[in-house]
């Protein structure tokens, strides 16, 4: 059986070259992988989330290697991360995302992409036009999270609007928003990430000391379970918080203030890759390579976790292929 170099967790994390190359089957691409990024949710995983075993990763570009539809042999394409199943009620009603029987690229049952190679179906391609860098084209997946606020929510281009968190995941939604609201301003707590974002009128600040409260929409993209507090408190009543944190409340949290103050509460977590690309089409002097914090071959794998682990890190990336 051929063989491939590969990013395995099962248990640990190991480099692997002798993990096998996934085989074809039809209706799904097999793709060569240029570039992978690491995610928080791949550092969730080794601490066990959703007890996943098999390759990492789900962010990255590439160029499709061998699929049943030879159009698409040789196209640099960046995927949708779930493989859902096309014929229940949610893939019919276009939210594959959603699918019961879905699986999902390097976190459900689906081997990712910090490998030679990784499988998605056809369906799931997006071809990267070729003004998009493999950097950018890398970020597509995270900046499609941040654009799902865009399509969930009808913006009337009034609000104000209050983001915690200055991790990739807040980054992007601050300037996905920025696209079409005049008032965004980032809360974080690490100057440097600050500097980063600072991209067309952001507001940028490192405590909510002083921040106006009553915003329309809190977007809690901490990365913590306390983060939900905070954006209680700076919600104007009958206004909405939008939860991109998948990590569990710690402790006791009183939560009356949602009741008392008829807050609407909006968890918010893949979007569509095809508004990304949008997205950077329209906005090509958003500074998505700022966010770009190191550089590792696949072999130093162990390495690259070690540097996404830091505070001041944001966006690790592995170079597989050129």
């Amino acid at each position: 059986m051929a063989q491939m170099s590969a990013a395995v967790f099962n248990s640990s994390l190991q480099y692997r070259t002798d993990y096998p190359i996934p085989e074809m089957k039809a209706g799904w691409a097999r793709i060569a992988v240029k570039q992978a990024g690491i995610c928080k949710t791949d550092m969730e995983i080794m601490k066990g989330y959703l007890g996943f075993t098999g390759v990492l990763g789900h962010e990255f570009v590439g160029i499709v290697d061998q699929c049943d539809h030879p159009e698409w042999i040789g196209r640099r394409v960046v995927g949708e991360i779930n493989a859902a199943c096309g014929i229940c009620d949610f893939c019919k009603r276009g939210l594959g995302r959603h699918c019961p029987n879905r699986t999902t690229l390097g976190i459900d049952r689906h081997d990712g992409c910090m490998a030679d190679y990784c499988m998605l179906p056809i369906a799931n391609l997006l071809p990267v036009p070729d003004d998009i860098s493999d950097d950018r084209a890398t970020l597509i997946e995270p900046l499609a999270a941040a654009c799902e606020i865009l399509e969930q929510m009808t913006l009337t281009g009034d609000e104000r609007v209050i983001v915690l968190g200055d991790g990739r995941l807040g980054i992007l939604c601050t300037w996905a928003l920025s696209t079409v609201l005049p008032e965004v301003t980032l809360i974080g707590r690490h100057p440097e990430k600050l500097a980063i974002a600072d991209w067309r009128e952001t507001r940028i600040a490192t405590t909510p000391d002083g921040i106006l409260p009553d915003a329309d929409i809190v977007v809690e993209a901490t990365g913590s379970g306390q983060g939900i507090v905070t954006a209680m408190s700076l919600c104007r009543p009958r206004g909405t918080i939008v939860l991109k944190s998948t990590v569990a409340l710690q402790g006791n949290v009183n939560l009356s203030p949602i009741v008392i103050h008829e807050l609407t509460i909006l968890g918010s977590r893949c979007g569509r890759f095809a508004d990304a690309i949008t997205m950077i089409k329209a906005f090509p002097d958003m500074p998505l390579e700022r966010l770009i914090t190191g550089r590792y071959p696949l072999s130093r794998v162990a390495e690259a976790f070690e540097q996404a682990a830091r505070k001041d890190a944001i966006k690790v990336l592995l170079e597989i292929r050129n």
